[in-house]
């Protein structure tokens, strides 16, 4: 958990700012893992904070929802664009 909490602050994963009135924060909790190597014996031991997202109401906590993703066929056809036009 140290760890993942050194990462999130050396990163600068959230600003801290004050919520307006009436609002309510999203909660957020630990989510622990074991990792194991391939011959079963132990190799680290995992931790993620995650939001509970699924809290917010769509037109109450947010409005527009955006998450740019790339496939990577889409970025193998643009590299191969570029490389063919020079």
């Amino acid at each position: 958990m140290v760890e993942e909490m050194h990462a999130l602050k050396k990163n600068g994963t959230w600003d801290l700012i004050f919520l307006p009135p009436r609002k309510q924060p999203i909660g957020c909790k630990w989510v622990f893992i074991v990792k194991q190597k391939m011959d079963s014996t132990l190799d680290r031991y995992k931790a993620w904070l995650v939001a509970k997202g699924f809290t917010q109401t769509y037109g109450i906590d947010y409005q527009k929802t955006f998450a740019p993703v790339a496939k990577l066929d889409t970025i193998q056809v643009l590299l191969s664009c570029v490389v063919n036009q020079g």
